[in-house]
């Protein structure tokens, strides 16, 4: 009966043997279905990005471009009517000084 015995507990390591090589054969091909699952998604994410504008998109960059030229219109305006003071004030304070001068 030891021998029995002795060859059910061999059979017994042998299949705890076998049932840990299994469970790490099976970690092993899970853990290169999710390193080939990975990429894939990846690999989606990136196609999304790489995608044009939306029309929403392209509308809003269009309206900043006109607000922004309005402004950039309004502001040479305010320039060149400032410039055209300047140079108003300027002619009249010579004519001023150079009177004074002649006056002398």
């Amino acid at each position: 009966m030891s021998d029995a015995l002795d060859k059910a507990e061999a059979a017994a390591r042998e299949a705890a043997v076998n049932t840990a090589a299994v469970q790490i054969a099976l970690a092993a091909v899970e853990l290169a279905k999710a390193a080939q699952q990975q990429p894939a998604q990846q690999h989606a994410c990136e196609h999304q990005h790489k995608q044009g504008r939306s029309t929403g998109e392209w509308l809003g960059i269009a309206c900043a471009v006109c607000v922004g030229s309005v402004g950039l219109a309004f502001a040479s305006i305010a320039i060149a009517i400032a410039a055209c003071c300047a140079t108003g004030c300027f002619l009249i304070l010579r004519s001023i000084w150079q009177s004074t001068l002649k006056g002398k």
